[in-house]
This record gives structure tokens, sequence and C-alpha cells, in this order.
């Protein structure tokens, strides 16, 4: 195929049928160590009324620390402390809500989450699910959001997956993990305060800024490649190769990797992931691992797919003394691996992304069985 045939078949990735995907991005973000100070001051003209309370979604890590007391409250705006030891949940937002219209006779005039990608995702779906009825489950998809979200601010405290930035909102459903996609999705404010980012532990540091750095390899090897997920693609694994190869100071590591997070998350905002995420679901879905440990058990064993990728996670991973878990799908039944294969082979456009159009073709449930099988 002719080069020029190529790119115009990569860039109509993102074509509507009248046109580019005119695609949202967050209108507000702050960014410096202390920054989260300023937040008191950004959510006041905000406030409808003093019945109109702010929600703050916030890991319960926090609780008794003194990021506690730097939280501006007002009126009855009311702290809710959530575990992100599990994936978030579609029925966990369906309680989240109805918790939220039954103590407040008027609607929130705001949610906050602050906190990693659980809390991040739990904050925009919460948003979402105040102004759209049913319940979370009915939006898993592409644009099946039909009214705007209420008023929502991220405040990441790990830096890496690049929820802060995306347009979906990943949750564990009753019959499939996947996200609610939609323009409506994106913070409408971010806070990036690298101080926040102080005491996570080596193992969830490692494992979450994986998450950004695999980004990063399937955005760049993706067949919906374009220029404008490239450009920023290209930097997030800059920055990547410098926090976990280089020698940075600890304060720089931080701030450096706080701005990956960020650039891999427009990267796949105009493109997709690919392989790794897509079987990283399946596990999640059948045994809730984690998602940044999932998707770095899936991508050591993808060299056949990210060759120079998976060479660099392993030096990586050897410049941290990172081990990863062995065993994890030893003792499935044939009905928990068949489940984990199609949840994986659900994500459609992931697998487009990676391995293009006929991926039917290329991939089959066996070799995904073959690969779950070494993990």
């Amino acid at each position: 195929m002719e080069p020029e045939k190529e790119l115009i078949i990569k860039l109509d990735k993102n074509k509507s049928n009248t046109g580019y995907r005119n695609f949202p991005m967050v209108p507000r973000v702050v960014f410096g160590n202390g920054c989260f100070d300023q937040l008191g001051e950004i959510l006041l003209p905000k406030r409808k009324s003093s019945e109109a309370p702010i929600i703050f979604l916030i890991d319960d890590v926090f609780e008794d620390t003194s990021l506690i007391q730097r939280i501006p409250l007002l009126f009855n705006d009311q702290i809710v402390f959530i575990s992100a030891d599990e994936e978030p949940k579609t029925e966990q937002v369906d309680a989240l809500v109805a918790k939220i219209k039954h103590e407040f006779q008027e609607p929130p005039s705001g949610i906050v989450g602050i906190g990693g990608g659980t809390l991040l995702d739990l904050a925009k779906a919460v948003s979402i699910l105040l102004t759209n009825n049913g319940c979370a489950a009915t939006y898993q998809g592409w644009d099946l959001v039909s009214k705007p979200s209420i008023y929502h601010v991220g405040i990441p405290t790990i830096s890496g997956t690049g929820a802060e930035v995306s347009r979906t909102t990943v949750l564990l459903g009753p019959d499939k993990k996947l996200g609610i996609n939609s323009d409506f999705t994106p913070f409408d404010q971010v806070l990036l305060d690298p101080d926040l980012t102080l005491g996570v532990p080596k193992q969830q540091w490692f494992y979450t800024g994986m998450d950004c750095y695999i980004h990063c390899i399937e955005s760049l090897n993706g067949t919906y490649l374009n220029a404008f997920s490239q450009s920023y693609g290209e930097k997030a694994l800059e920055l990547c190769k410098e926090v976990f190869l280089g020698d940075l100071c600890p304060e720089e590591s931080r701030d450096k990797l706080m701005m990956a997070s960020w650039h891999g998350g427009m990267s796949i905002a105009y493109s997709q992931v690919g392989v790794a995420h897509a079987m990283s679901y399946g596990l999640s879905y059948v045994l809730g691992t984690k998602h940044g440990l999932g998707n770095c058990l899936v991508f050591q064993h993808l060299q056949e797919f990210y060759p120079e990728g998976v060479d660099m996670f392993h030096r990586m991973m050897q410049y941290h003394d990172i081990v990863l878990p062995t065993g994890i799908c030893r003792d499935l039944s044939e009905s928990e691996m068949n489940t984990m294969i199609s949840v994986s082979l659900g994500m459609v456009p992931l697998w487009e992304n990676a391995l293009g159009k006929d991926w039917k073709t290329k991939i089959t449930p066996d070799k995904l069985k073959h690969i779950f099988n070494k993990i």
C-alpha cells in the first residue's frame, strides 16, 4: 500500500459520518506542587446555593490524614470515603447516586474525586448518573449518554492511569467490564498536584506508572495512530523512560510521571489502547485484578505484538527490582477461563486498533487461553 493511502486510512479512524470527531478535552487544569490548596477558590463560583452541596469522593487511605483538614468544606458538603481495593462497579455507582439523591433535597453543585483511577472513574460516573436516568450499566459503551453531567473535578493522588483526562470511566458491570465512553465524561476541572503522590507504595507506583507506559506503546503501535495521538504518545513515552530508566530526584520524578500520565491519556483520547488492555479487562472481570497490575501481567507475554515495548518493560522491572506474581490463572475453571476470554474479545475497538479490521483472523480464543495460562 502506498504511504499516502495508509495515512488517509489511519486518519479516517477518527471520522464520523459528517466529519472528524470533535472530542472534548478537560477545559481547565492547574498544575504545581501545593495547588490542591486552590480547590476552595475554584469551587466557590460553582456553588449553586447553600443547600446544593459539593460531594467529595475520597480514597479511604486518606481518612484521618492531614489532607482531610485541607478539604474546603462549606455548608452541608459531604465527604464519602471509598476503598480503592477493588475495581469500580456499576452497582457501586448506582448506590452512591441513590445515597446522594436520598440525603439531599437539591442536586449537588458538584462532585470532586480525590484518589487514583478508581476514585476518578467513580466521580465521573456518579456525575453522569445524577443527570441521566437509569442505572450505570445502561451507559457502558460508546456515546450512550444523552445529557450533560453535573460539574465534576478530578484530583489524582497517583500517576499513570490517565483517568484525569480521558473521556471514559471504566466500570465492572453485571455482564462485562466496559467504560462509559462519552463526550460528557471528562472532568470540568483537574488539579495536578505532584505532592499528593508522596508516599505511594513502590509496587503500586510501578504498576500504575506502567499503565501509562503501556498506553503509549499500544497507541503508538496501533492502526488508529494519527499525528494528534502520536505527538502526545511520544512525549509520554519519553517521560516514562526518564522516570523508570533514568536517575531523577524524587520531586522531578513525581512531576514528570504526572505529566506522562496526562500526555498518555491524551494520546489514547484520539486513538485507542490495544492487546494488553483488552486482556486485562478479562482478568479484572473474572479475578478482580487491579488494572495496572493486570496490564503488567499480560504485557510481559506480548512480545509477538510489541517486541521493543516488552523488552523495555522487562528492563524497567529489573531496574526497580519488580517481580510479578505468578500462577494467577492456574486454578481457573473452564467456565471462568471462557468468561475471561469472552470479555477480552468483546473489546472490539481495542483489537481493531491493535491488529486492524481483520483482527479476528489474527487472534483466537485458543491463542488468548495460551497467553492467560502463562500468567
